[in-house]
């Protein structure tokens, strides 16, 4: 048994893609809505039988591999490494290929670089005004050594030459946004390439899986050519700032103990909550919550406290990330810091830790909040005022995709506003004309290529061929019954599919569905089609008796036939008037008499 068959007979299907999405049972089968895209009803089926995954709704089909390549954007050889560290199986790396995928290279760079970074903090003499910095900001060592934080001095390329001399190529050294290199390098003089990060504490950037993706820097002495405070890796093959959340990695095993989120904004907010004893806290780095954000969160726990600015621009940022939790079902609440207890999580923790673990405690219901900044200098005496308290609220309230908390909402914003919910729902209308309710994923997200429209025609072979994988004893013996559509079978968009089931038939002279499996292995497109019927027909057939199985082929067979019969008098008709055009009494003869034929 091979590498790849001990880690697919260790981990189940079913208890990996749990880890991302709620299964839930479905016949013999599993079903969730899928990870992949945005739906309401669930088309996202799992087969335990068959180690396998189908989405009906935007076809992503595989087996543990292709989940973990999709889901996490790995490569193969990544969700390999992955997969065995997760089954206990020992890969042998016989030909260094694991060493070749550029994102591991680029990984590795950055896991040297934070050594650097780290060692040059701790034993330099130069790094001595950081280390002052970080203590006065209330940091013990073995916080910073938890988190790695490092510094590296205001040098042009030193972490660039120490890199070099470690082994790595300058062209990985750029991809990895560590480098940076001017229009007239020359990569043979190593001339025109300098550190991205000079005179900077370092924080190391680690996914969910603990890999050091990218950094943060933040300058000692701003000057105007430090580049400002903060410095982050830009977007490189391992990087995505729009899917990493800071502190994730050391805080998911005490989100998924508490079952709660706590969000913060910066970086210090979450090393300083987590010396204090707050384990459960990340970070969304200062950039824009996103819903690869949420959806990545949300593998944890549904329960979010986000904890921001209350100044304007603060506000803003926190509404377009309660808009998208609230889409994707998360339960959101709002901490609220006293007044006079600290501007932000780090200086709440460095006053009073007690302060703080209230504050998360005692958070507000997102939706008391929303409420709140509404009515905020608005007097509800004011007909125009109520509007626009209504304008801010109604579209928050119609992101949460539950029916009850929406109507409990509803009665409150009218309370509270003096009208009758029946008006609020007058203006719902007048919002969904302005389409403002778009779920806002799908704004950002590339539009799924449209698939061809199946005919009745289609379907009705597919559920053919579904009812032949499920039930192939019901046709021994009666293979004749395919007589009646053999054309209709081989001039369809499945003829290749029925050619290989009628040759596995005719050299074996029975239809056995695991032989065919293995005949067809060869050819990816059959094969996965093929996987894609068999889970469909566990599902369609999962309560079919062989007596309710024969009355559905005949049925199946009278319906394809005349739709067969329909289709191809059309086109005959089609042809029959291109013939007569071209006075073709050849050929007008050869098509009355397949026209008569049919109609007959």
């Amino acid at each position: 048994m091979n590498e790849i068959e001990q880690i697919k007979e260790k981990i189940d299907i079913a208890d990996l893609i749990a880890e991302y999405t709620q299964l839930k049972p479905s016949g013999t089968q599993l079903k969730a809505c899928c990870p992949f895209h945005h739906e309401k009803t669930a088309s996202f089926m799992v087969s335990r039988e068959r180690q396998r995954y189908h989405c009906f709704g935007c076809g992503e089909d595989g087996d543990i591999f292709t989940f973990i390549q999709k889901i996490e954007g790995m490569e193969f050889i990544e969700s390999l490494k992955h997969l065995a560290q997760k089954a206990g199986v020992v890969l042998e790396q016989k030909k260094d290929d694991f060493n070749k995928s550029e994102k591991i290279r680029i990984k590795e760079i950055n896991l040297e670089a934070a050594r650097f970074y780290h060692n040059f903090l701790l034993k330099m003499e130069s790094s001595k005004v950081a280390m002052e910095y970080l203590q006065k900001r209330g940091l013990k060592m073995e916080t910073i050594t938890l988190w790695q934080i490092g510094f590296i001095s205001e040098q042009w390329d030193l972490l660039t030459r120490y890199l070099l001399k470690k082994g790595f190529s300058i062209d990985d050294l750029v991809k990895s946004g560590l480098t940076i290199k001017r229009e007239n390098a020359n990569a043979r003089t190593m001339q025109g390439f300098y550190d991205r990060f000079r005179g900077r504490i370092m924080f190391p950037i680690r996914n969910e899986h603990g890999d050091v993706v990218g950094f943060t820097g933040r300058v000692l002495v701003e000057t105007e050519k430090s580049g400002g405070k903060y410095v982050n890796t830009p977007q490189t093959p391992v990087y995505d700032k729009s899917r990493v959340v800071f502190g994730l990695y050391n805080a998911k095993k005490e989100i998924r103990e508490n079952d709660l989120i706590v969000l913060t904004e910066g970086q210090m907010d979450v090393i300083g909550t987590s010396q204090a004893g707050m384990k459960n806290v990340v970070a969304s780095s200062g950039t824009a919550l996103t819903e690869e954000h949420i959806r990545l969160l949300k593998r944890y726990s549904t329960n979010i406290a986000m904890a921001f600015d209350m100044d304007d621009a603060g506000i803003k940022a926190a509404k377009r990330g309660i808009e998208i939790a609230l889409a994707e079902g998360m339960n959101v609440h709002i901490i609220r810091i006293p007044d006079g207890a600290g501007k932000d999580p780090d200086e709440c923790v460095q006053k009073n830790p007690d302060v703080w673990f209230e504050a998360v405690g005692n958070a507000d219901d997102v939706m008391v909040w929303i409420l709140e900044m509404a009515l905020r200098k608005r007097d509800m005496k004011y007909p125009k005022d109520k509007q626009a308290v209504v304008d801010d609220v109604l579209p928050y309230i119609l992101k949460i995709p539950y029916a009850v908390e929406r109507d409990h909402w509803m009665k409150e914003l009218a309370s509270r506003v003096g009208v009758d919910t029946s008006v609020l729902r007058e203006d719902i209308k007048r919002f969904e004309k302005k389409d403002v309710f778009t779920h806002v994923q799908e704004k950002n997200e590339p539009k799924l290529v449209k698939k061809q429209e199946k005919t009745r025609y289609d379907l009705l072979i597919e559920r053919f061929f579904e009812c032949l994988f499920q039930f192939p004893h019901i046709l021994e013996g009666r293979w004749a019954l395919l007589g009646r559509i053999d054309l209709a079978l081989s001039t369809s968009r499945y003829s290749s599919l029925y050619k290989a089931i009628k040759a596995q038939y005719n050299n074996n002279n029975k239809f056995d569905v695991e032989v065919f499996r293995h005949e067809i292995a060869n050819s990816e497109q059959l094969a996965k089609f093929t996987e894609v019927l068999l889970m469909k027909a566990e599902l369609d057939f999962a309560t079919y008796t062989d007596e309710m199985v024969n009355k559905e082929l005949g049925n199946l067979v009278e319906q394809i036939r005349e739709e067969w019969k329909g289709k191809r008098r059309r086109e005959l008709e089609q042809e029959l008037g291109v013939a007569e055009k071209q006075n073709d009494t050849v050929r007008l003869q050869e098509l009355l008499e397949e026209l008569r034929i049919i109609m007959s």
